[in-house]
C-alpha cells in the first residue's frame, strides 16, 4: 500500500516527507522533485515569500542512483530563511517566544485549534496548519506522478475559474499543454480568461483583500477497474475527493460535471457506452462524454478522470478588516497578518494534481501490485490484455 507522512512547521528548520510502498526501479531525481516544487510556487498573486522561502530538496533515503529501493523514501525540503529569522521563534529548545499571538484570524485553524489543544499562542497552530504544509506533498506527489507516467498515465491541472473569471464552456487541455498552462500568469488554458483573471487579480489587490476560485485536475490513460464498488473507504471517488478537500481553504470538491449535473434530467447525465476494440485502457468500451469525471460505481470507467478544488478567498488579508477577539483581554480587535498572498488558486491546482496523483498510484498499487516498477508494468499489461481478449466475437453454439 502506498502512504506517505509528512512532518514539520512552516517556519521550521525543514519540511519533511516520508513516502513508504514505492516499487522498487523507479527512477528519481532531486531535479524531478524539485521541479514540481517549483511549479507550486507559479501564479500571479503569489506574495514576495515565494522568493524567500526557496525549496532546498535533499534525497534522505530509499533512492540510490537515481532509482528506487523498494524501501521508504525520505525527502527534506530546507527552509531557507531558517538561519536569518526564526532560529528563536521555532526552536525547539526550551524556552519562550519573542511573541505571542493571541488574535486568532477568522478563517484560518488559529482559534479551534488553540482551543483543541490548549494553546494561548496563535503560532503553535498557524505553523502546521499553513498551506506551506503543501511542499511536502508535492515532494510525495512527485514520485506518484513518475510513477503513474510508467504507467501510461498524465495528470494535469488548470484553472477554471479565479474569482469571478470563468474560462469558456469546453476548455480541456490536452497533456501537451502543460508547459504551455505553466507559463500563464494564472495557470489558466484560456488566453481570453486569462486577461480578466490578471484583472481581477489586481483590484483586490489594490483595495487590500484576496479572491479563490476552482482548479480543474485531468488525468489521461486512467485504466478501468481503480477503486472499487464493495466498501464505502474503497470507492475511487471518495478516496479522491477526500485527498483533494484536505488541501488547505479547498471547501468544495466536484467530479465530473457534479453540481450541474444535478439539475438535468437521467437522459442528460450519464455517458453512453460505446464498443471500441483499440480503446485498451477501457477495456475495448468508450464513453464520449466525461459527465461522471470517468469514474462509474467507485471506480474508473478507463479514459479520462475529471475532478475540480475550490478554493475559498484566503483568510489573512493585506488590511485587517476582519473582526475577532483577543484569547488573552477577551476584548474585540482585528487579526494579526501573516505575510500572505492575493490568491493561491493556480498553486492549489498544483497541489490539487500532487493529491489526484497520489491516489490514483496508491490504487494502481492496489489493483496490479508488484515489488519492481517493471513487474507493475507487467501485470497492468496482462490485465490490460486480458479484458482486451473478452471483445473476442462469440464462438458458434
Amino acid at each position: 500500500m502506498l502512504r506517505f507522512l509528512t512532518a514539520g512547521e512552516s517556519h521550521g528548520r525543514a519540511l519533511v516527507v516520508v513516502v513508504e510502498g514505492l516499487p522498487a526501479g523507479l527512477r528519481v531525481t532531486v531535479d524531478d522533485v524539485a521541479a514540481e516544487l517549483a511549479r507550486r510556487r507559479l501564479g500571479f498573486g503569489r506574495g514576495p515569500r515565494m522568493r524567500f522561502e526557496a525549496d532546498a530538496v535533499t534525497l534522505l533515503g530509499g533512492i540510490r542512483h537515481g532509482r528506487t529501493l523498494g524501501s521508504p523514501v525520505a525527502i527534506e525540503i530546507a527552509n531557507s530563511e531558517w538561519e536569518r529569522k526564526w532560529t528563536q521563534e521555532m526552536s525547539p529548545a526550551p524556552g519562550a517566544p519573542s511573541t505571542v499571538h493571541t488574535q486568532p484570524r477568522p478563517g484560518h485553524a488559529d482559534l479551534a485549534g488553540m482551543l483543541k489543544y490548549g494553546f494561548d499562542d496563535a503560532r503553535d497552530v498557524l505553523e502546521r496548519a499553513s498551506a506551506r504544509e503543501t511542499a511536502a506533498r508535492v515532494a510525495a506527489g512527485s514520485l506518484a506522478k513518475l510513477l503513474l507516467a510508467q504507467l501510461g498515465m498524465d495528470v494535469l491541472s488548470h484553472v477554471v475559474q479565479l474569482g469571478p473569471e470563468r474560462v469558456k464552456e469546453g476548455t480541456r487541455p490536452l497533456p501537451d499543454d502543460l508547459e504551455r498552462i505553466d507559463a500563464s500568469p494564472v495557470r489558466t488554458a484560456d488566453p481570453d480568461a486569462e486577461t480578466r483573471m490578471v484583472a481581477a487579480v489586481k483590484a483586490a489587490a489594490k483595495s487590500g483583500d484576496s479572491l479563490g476560485g476552482v482548479a480543474e485536475v485531468l488525468v489521461y490513460g486512467v485504466p478501468v477497474g481503480l477503486g472499487s464498488h464493495v466498501h464505502w473507504d474503497r470507492r475511487l471517488d471518495g478516496l479522491l475527493a477526500q485527498a483533494l478537500m484536505s488541501i488547505q481553504a479547498v471547501k468544495a470538491v466536484e467530479i465530473g460535471d457534479g453540481w450541474e449535473v444535478a439539475g438535468r434530467r437521467g437522459s442528460e447525465a450519464h455517458d453512453a457506452i460505446h464498443l471500441a476494440p483499440g480503446e485498451r485502457d477501457s477495456g475495448g468500451y468508450a464513453r464520449q462524454t466525461a459527465r461522471a469525471g470517468g469514474i462509474e460505481g467507485g471506480m474508473s470507467v478507463g479514459g479520462l478522470l475529471v475532478a475540480r478544488a475550490a478554493m475559498k478567498p484566503l483568510a489573512t488579508l493585506s488590511r485587517p478588516v476582519i473582526q475577532t477577539v483577543d484569547v488573552a483581554t477577551k476584548e474585540s480587535t482585528v487579526s494579526f497578518k501573516e505575510r500572505t498572498d492575493v490568491t493561491s488558486v493556480p498553486a492549489m491546482g498544483v497541489v490539487a494534481e500532487t493529491m489526484t496523483a497520489l491516489v490514483l498510484a496508491a490504487e494502481a498499487l492496489r489493483k496490479f501490485g508488484g515489488d519492481s516498477v517493471a513487474e507493475v508494468v507487467r501485470n497492468r499489461d496482462g490485465y490490460l490484455g486480458a479484458l482486451g481478449e473478452t471483445l473476442s466475437p462469440p464462438r458458434p453454439a
